[in-house]
């Protein structure tokens, strides 16, 4: 299974920055040294092309060009440096590649970044610049390489903006799971909405995430799904507000891959957001759900 990487295009945040950057290197060093049937790739950046299909122009090349406004870099909460359009359009490029593999007959491959589902089409917010799910929806679609796409969002953030950016196009279908009181303040309207409780456990998660999971799969018809594996509803989380343990964010990711793998559906997968205090337990989380989509694939493969 092929994993796609980026984190040497690091961001310069100041310190304290709650922004764990850390987390991607440390998660490519641990699949580095045991790679598990995983294959490392560093992707392309994506295309101007793949960006206009998603992202308004005047916006696009402000962001290429450095010309944010001081407001807009508040709302993404990153401060401007070159690296910002060259990481950005990394990220997208990974999510966009593993759609393709997925779809092009290995089932399934992951991104080790990815998720940025606050950005909109003519701005940023969340510490998310370019929309990575639907920018590589719209790439495979464009290509002829699917007609329908479902993004999974189980990050604990609502995905506003893939939810705008989905709203009104039947191809396309923003299924988000996520915690009713946090952040963003003003929810979009997805095209299947799930908001919990503060507290959620494990139990209750799983269950909600059995009942809603099959309704956005026969609502899409999808032919292929991107799923945001947030290691963010972890009970450690400084800004989660649920209470899923490792096992149960585990086993959320083994309920998204066997209902695709029963369904013959690719999928791409992308980390999606962490903020636990220590950042071994985001790496921890993350790397369990790239180890696990590697087995899903080695047995497809068999």
């Amino acid at each position: 299974m092929r994993a796609y990487y980026c984190h040497h295009f690091v961001l310069p945040l100041p310190d304290g920055h709650r922004f764990p950057m850390a987390k991607y290197s440390r998660l490519y060093e641990r699949l580095r040294d045991d790679p598990g049937g995983i294959e490392l790739v560093e992707p392309a950046p994506a295309t101007l092309d793949d960006l206009l299909r998603v992202h308004e122009e005047a916006y696009v090349r402000r962001v290429l060009d450095g010309t944010l406004s001081a407001t807009e870099l508040r709302r993404i909460g990153f401060p401007w440096s070159p690296a910002v359009p060259e990481r950005s359009r990394r990220v997208s490029g990974a999510t966009l590649a593993a759609l393709r593999d997925a779809i092009g007959g290995d089932g399934v491959a992951v991104n080790l970044a990815g998720g940025t589902h606050h950005a909109f089409a003519g701005r940023g917010g969340g510490y998310c610049i370019f929309n990575d799910s639907v920018v590589a929806a719209r790439h495979a679609q464009a290509h002829g390489l699917v007609r329908r796409v479902l993004v999974v969002d189980l990050d604990v953030h609502q995905g506003d903006g893939t939810a705008a950016l989905c709203r009104g196009d039947p191809t396309l279908f923003a299924f988000s799971m996520h915690a009713a009181r946090n952040y963003p303040a003003v929810k979009q309207d997805g095209d299947l909405d799930v908001a919990l409780p503060d507290g959620t456990d494990d139990a209750r998660y799983l269950d909600a995430l059995a009942a809603h999971l099959p309704r956005a799969v026969d609502a899409a018809r999808p032919d292929a799904v991107v799923y945001l594996a947030g290691a963010d509803p972890f009970a450690g989380d400084r800004l989660g507000h649920l209470a899923l343990s490792k096992a149960g964010l585990l086993q959320r990711d083994r309920q998204v891959l066997e209902a695709c793998r029963r369904l013959g559906l690719p999928l791409a997968i992308s980390m999606a957001g962490g903020y636990a205090e220590d950042v071994e337990d985001i790496v921890d989380i993350h790397e369990a759900t790239v180890r696990l989509a590697a087995r899903f694939a080695a047995a497809g493969a068999a």
